[in-house]
């Protein structure tokens, strides 16, 4: 990115302190200045903060503040954190790779896995979202409540509204948490794959929907482990200094 790229202002910014820009060094010097700014914000949150916030804090537009995060997630590349960006926010967090060394260090507990039922689960609401329990119960087989409810309190998913079908079943859809974890910074980024879709029979939205419950089917075990670990509570544990990880 060029200094140009940025339509700063030449007069001292009141909230950053920054110097007038008369000259490229001076110029060059003050988005130094602000990208310091933004990863010190972002180290000391250890969550998602929103371009809009820093662009009050900072006193950039949001296209200007966007275009410095852009530029600033390059110098992290070869570094053991990272800087995530989402559609509105953007997040520094450790490498999943260096999760075992954080826990060994801190002395950090190792949280729950997700079943491979959860995992199923997750992935049909991820790639055909939003969906109702009941889509979930048809494509699966089986009943898919006891997944759905620790999706739900874990915060991977959440309702995004109601069917407009008798009984106005809920509609399920993934959460920015789901990204965080997953390290996508939108759905866009999830690894490509046969569609999941599926016609449901007596549906009235493309295999979305319907109430209807499978009955007789007991919950579904959570003996099956996956790849990824999600930790026991609401937010992912911080690893190391003030920004956070996404696996624990």
């Amino acid at each position: 990115m060029t200094d140009d790229s940025l339509n700063i202002q030449s007069t001292d910014s009141p909230q950053t302190g920054v110097p007038q820009a008369d000259s490229a060094d001076q110029l060059t010097a003050s988005i130094r200045r602000m990208e310091q700014a933004i990863e010190a914000i972002l180290f000391a949150a250890g969550y998602p903060v929103t371009y809009d916030k820093l662009s009050s804090v900072i006193g950039l537009s949001v296209y200007e503040v966007r275009s410095l995060v852009a530029h600033m997630s390059d110098a992290f590349e070869e570094r053991g954190i990272q800087l995530l960006q989402f559609p509105d926010a953007c997040q520094l967090c450790t490498r999943e790779e260096f999760a075992p060394y954080i826990r060994e260090a801190l002395g950090i507990r190792r949280g729950g896995n997700l079943s491979a039922s959860s995992m199923e689960v997750l992935a049909v609401v991820a790639y055909n979202q939003p969906v109702t329990r009941a889509y979930i119960d048809t494509i699966r087989g089986v009943d898919s409540s006891y997944a759905v409810s620790s999706l739900l309190d874990k915060g991977l998913i959440e309702v995004t509204g109601h069917l407009e079908a008798p009984g106005r079943p809920a509609l399920l859809g993934t959460t920015e948490k789901f990204l965080r974890v997953f390290g996508l910074a939108s759905l866009s980024d999830l690894p490509k794959t046969e569609s999941l879709r599926v016609g449901v029979a007596g549906s009235g939205d493309s295999g979305r929907g319907g109430d209807s419950q499978t009955d007789g089917t007991p919950p579904e075990n959570a003996d099956g482990l996956s790849p990824k670990t999600i930790p026991d509570t609401q937010d992912p544990v911080p690893e190391g200094g003030g920004g956070s990880s996404r696996t624990v």
